[in-house]
């Protein structure tokens, strides 16, 4: 019992350990998992956010170049100078640009490569910074102010352009152009364009930590790359499916894989240069701080695992240990040896359990002595010796409930002075009396339900909680002639065998009574333990044997069963007597089998052999 104890409670500890520890960590996995992944995705975000403001606030302060260039109206007079005019005022307006506006603005913007203005009467005017200039046709003029045109609106606004009419390999170039009117003609007249290295731009984004995975790179609508830290991939298309997915995100992340690698992308759409900024990092180096959270969590866990483990381990043996020795104390006092139990030097229920089991031990020690020294001075009946077979049988069929209700009774007596001692010792009187004053062979119903009658009574104060019989027979019935004591061994043994675990609510025993096929029956039937197919196989082959129980075979099941059946059998013959069903677990049923009337029991006996019984 106290190892099915201490298993139990290490079984419930460790339940309750392994919960706590799951969910706890589960809980806590998953909480700063998700609060850890908001926080990259909003960091992301900031980064992409600053960058494109950046980006746009550099881009905004060629607008102010633009302002510079057109403060003087020397480029609205070339512009509007005809194709065929004075070449000498057209060389005049180019120098004056040139000294007056051109040469401060590279100046104070070294990232510019060349300024140029084209007139649709094909004059155009380009300046250079620090890259090999060239010399363009009349044609190659009209078809650059043709296709400035189309990428330009009428109302002067600047547009941004991943394109540039210089051969450049060294720099990636992109172009800021605006329509410009006339000085006295309020119509286009001609454009002004400025071609930026696109390299200067890197210098805003530097700043940004992106480990040593990640990288910040710029589509324009076109699908090309104005900027990317590969500078081979400068100018070029980008993948057609993440082209795709950069184009329908803003302000959001999506993750795709490069290579052999999942990344993760933050896009950004400027709404200034229709520019898509992307910030893109391994999603593994993003996820690295909740692999170690996952591993600190595991190991932090299987600690406490192991910990908590050991507590509960000491704690249920500091309960089952003082129990086990408590069992085998109670187990020592069973045999008849009053065992003191040792006690532990620590103060709680269990001790205090112990100490209390010593102090019952010495007075039952004590009790028992008294008793017996009583019985063996003032006992002057014996037993009779057996003078007729059936009268032997009768007092073998179970003495150990005689010894059982004495003890009953010195337990009442020492406990208290109550009416329970006087109803046992009257219940026991009358059962005696009608065991040696009843006729040896033959008695009514009745008789045998006032003897359980009385059994009953006695076995009230011996089984808790108090339990009752349910008595289905007819009144017509009561008078039949039975052999006598053969009900309440039978009852007995229920309690003995069919509830040996002890009596439970759903417990019952019914007793019924009927007639058929020309005999008469009496049936006890339980609802206990059942009994197994091999001693039931057993049992019928000793009912078969028609002969006696003997305890001095070394086997005591049983000896009640065959006495009864054999001593039905030695009153109305070999054809009656007992007969038994029984299913493990669903209870037993055992029928007395009787002559329907005495003088023709022999008949009788005859239908039953024909029946099979």
């Amino acid at each position: 019992m106290a190892g099915t104890l201490y298993r139990k409670l290490f079984i419930y500890f460790l339940v309750v350990i392994v919960l706590s520890l799951v969910s706890v960590s589960l809980f806590s996995y998953r909480k700063s998992s998700a609060e850890l992944d908001a926080m990259v995705q909003h960091q992301m975000s900031q980064m992409i956010n600053n960058a494109a403001y950046q980006t746009d606030l550099y881009l905004k302060i060629y607008e102010r170049a633009f302002v510079a260039l057109l403060q003087g109206d020397d480029i609205r007079h070339l512009l509007e100078l005809p194709f065929d005019g004075d070449a000498y005022e057209f060389h005049q307006y180019r120098k004056k640009i040139k000294e007056e506006s051109i040469n401060p603005i590279f100046i104070r913007n070294p990232e510019i490569a060349a300024v140029y203005a084209i007139s649709q009467n094909s004059h155009a005017t380009y300046y250079y910074n620090e890259v090999e200039g060239k010399q363009f046709k009349t044609a190659d003029i009209q078809n650059q102010v043709a296709f400035f045109l189309k990428h330009t609106t009428p109302d002067g606004k600047v547009s941004i352009l991943n394109s540039s009419i210089l051969d450049n390999k060294n720099d990636q170039l992109f172009t800021l152009v605006r329509q410009v009117r006339g000085y006295t003609h309020p119509e286009t007249m001609g454009i002004l364009a400025l071609e930026i290295r696109a390299a200067e731009l890197s210098a805003l984004w530097k700043g940004m930590e992106l480990g040593d995975n990640g990288y910040f790179f710029i589509v324009d609508a076109q699908g090309r790359f104005i900027y990317h830290p590969d500078k081979q991939k400068l100018g070029t298309l980008v993948q057609e499916d993440l082209a795709q997915k950069v184009y329908e995100s803003n302000l959001s992340s999506f993750e795709k894989m490069d290579g052999n690698v999942l990344r993760m992308y933050t896009v950004k759409k400027s709404d200034y240069s229709g520019w898509s900024l992307v910030v893109s990092m391994p999603v593994q180096d993003l996820r690295k701080p909740i692999s170690s959270i996952r591993t600190s969590t595991l190991f932090v866990g299987l600690f406490t695992f192991i910990v908590a483990l050991f507590l509960a381990y000491r704690f249920g043996k500091s309960i089952t240990d003082p129990i086990k020795v408590l069992k085998n104390g109670m187990q020592e006092t069973g045999k008849g040896q009053w065992a003191i139990i040792p006690i532990p030097e620590r103060k709680d229920e269990i001790v205090e359990l112990m100490v209390r089991y010593n102090v019952m031990v010495n007075r039952l020690s004590e009790l028992v002595d008294k008793v017996y020294q009583v019985e063996l001075n003032n006992q002057e009946i014996e037993l009779e010796r057996h003078k007729a077979v059936i009268q032997s049988l009768k007092l073998q069929i179970n003495p150990h409930f005689l010894y059982n209700t004495l003890e009953t009774i010195v337990c009442y007596a020492f406990i208290q002075n109550s009416k329970e001692i006087s109803e046992i010792v009257d219940a026991l009187a009358h059962m005696l009396r009608y065991s040696v004053g009843t006729n040896l062979e033959e008695t009514k119903v009745a008789n045998e339900l006032k003897h359980l009658l009385h059994y009953l009574v006695i076995l009230r104060h011996r089984v808790n909680p108090e339990f009752e019989i349910d008595v289905a027979i007819k009144p017509e019935y009561l008078l039949r002639d039975v052999v006598c004591l053969t009900l309440q061994p039978l009852v007995e043994n229920i309690f003995q065998h069919a509830f040996a675990d002890g009596v439970e609510d759903y417990h019952f025993i019914r007793i019924d009574a009927g007639e058929g096929d020309g005999f008469f029956w009496m049936s006890v039937e339980d609802n206990g333990a059942g009994i197994t197919a091999d001693k039931l196989a057993e049992l019928h082959e000793k009912l078969s044997a028609n002969r006696l129980g003997d305890e001095n075979d070394g086997k005591k099941d049983g000896i009640g069963l065959l006495n009864v059946h054999r001593r039905i059998q030695m009153v109305f013959g070999e054809a009656y007597g007992l007969r038994i069903e029984s299913e493990v677990e669903r209870g037993t049923k055992i029928m007395l089998i009787f002559p329907l009337s005495i003088p023709s029991h022999k008949e009788d006996a005859m239908i039953l052999k024909s029946q099979g019984f």
